[in-house]
This record gives structure tokens, sequence and C-alpha cells, in this order.
């Protein structure tokens, strides 16, 4: 069976991430044009380096947790692609071989002139950290406002699913959140998260809770059907 599996910040958030924006719409009690956006990093490229570089040192700290796992244990039985919003490693980690990222990789830095020149990256990032070419770096990141390159891959691997499976994401922050619109009519749909913002219907499965627990049960229900 072929599984598209959509995740967001709240399957991180169990292994100990922050997810950046507080119910009040700050990042870390910055407003988020200010650290992720190209005109924030134009104003004030020291605080936006400093913002990722704090990510980074606390992603380093984290390892994947269940939930990560299972979707890599998946692979055994089924053809897995992980679509995921967040720009940690920890479904690299937990062992998944196909992972699209919609929204860059925290672990990786590109350069301010050349945006295919692209480098992984584990260090803090500084002002003066160049390129081959003598430009500075800037994190690989999809900040407001720029294109998400990846979301053309994303919808022919949603469209082409047997079963989608939407983990720990609001599927209110676009494009991201408009994939599920490319299921197919026979699809089944698993929605993983505390606090779904859609209904169970006839193709559409709903588990209100989180990921650790979520997605076992949904795999379970997955090998089932299959």
């Amino acid at each position: 069976m072929k599984i598209a599996v959509l995740t967001g910040a709240g399957i991180s958030a169990e292994s100990g991430l922050k997810t950046f924006r507080d119910s009040n719409g700050l990042w870390e009690g910055h407003d988020v044009m200010e650290v992720a956006s190209p005109e924030g990093f134009a104003r004030n490229p020291e605080l936006v380096l400093e913002f990722y570089n704090q990510r980074r040192r606390q992603l380093l700290e984290v390892g994947p947790n269940a939930a990560h796992l299972a979707l890599a244990e998946m692979e055994k039985e089924h053809e897995v692609v992980i679509i995921t919003q967040n720009v940690d490693d920890l479904h690299e980690r937990a062992g998944s071989s196909r992972i699209v990222h919609l929204h860059g990789e925290l672990l990786k830095v590109r350069s301010t002139f050349d945006e295919t020149l692209v480098m992984d990256w584990k260090e803090d990032l500084n002002l003066g950290d160049m390129c081959e070419n003598n430009h500075q770096l800037r994190p690989h990141i999809v900040w407001f406002g720029e294109a998400v390159p990846m979301i053309e891959v994303a919808v022919e691997l949603v469209a082409a699913a047997d079963c989608v499976m939407i983990v720990g994401t609001s599927m209110q922050v676009y494009p991201a959140a408009g994939l599920i619109q490319y299921t197919t009519p026979g699809a089944q749909v698993h929605f993983i998260d505390p606090n779904p913002s859609i209904s169970s219907s006839h193709r559409i499965s709903v588990y209100a809770e989180k990921a650790t627990t979520g997605v076992p049960k949904a795999i379970q229900a997955i090998n089932s059907f299959s």
C-alpha cells in the first residue's frame, strides 16, 4: 500500500522540541516576521541567525519519539513517504528513508547568493560565515513570503497514495493545509491530533490524541484494512 504521511509540529513537540509559535502568535517572544521572513533577515540578520542557532542547539539535544519510530517501522510493510512541515531531522534519525521537507531543514544552510548551494551545518551560524563565493550563509528554511519548492512533489505523492496519515498538524497553514484536497476519493485518511480540525466520516478516521499513542492505533487500522 502506498502511504503518504503529513507531519507537523505536534509530533516533534513530544520529543521536547518547542513548536516555535506560542498561543499569542509570537515565536520565542518575537513577531514571526522578525525571525522568519526575508525582510526580517535583511533588517536584523544577527537576531535571525541567533534564533535559528537556538533551535539548532535544542534539536541536537533531543531524539525521535515512539511516533517517529512507528512511522519508520511501517516501511517494512508498506511504501511510505513522509511529507513534513517540520525542519528537524527526527524522521531521518528514526529511520524513515523517504522524506520531503516542505519548509526546509534546520541542519542545513545555503548561500544568500545561490540558493542551490546548500550544505550540512550543525554548528552555530554567524554573521561572516560565507559560502564558497564569499556570500553570507543563511538557514535553509522556507520563510514567510518565500515559495515552497517541494509543494508540487508533495501534491503528486498525496494524489498517488492509497492512504494518507496526518499527524500533529492543525492543517491550517497553507500551502501544506491544501494537500488533503488532492487525496483520491478511494483513499483512507487517518488524522491524529489532540485537537483535530476535521471530523470523522466514511473515509476519514480521527484520533483525538497525541502522536505517540495515535500513530500506532492508525497503523494497526491500516494493517487490518490492507
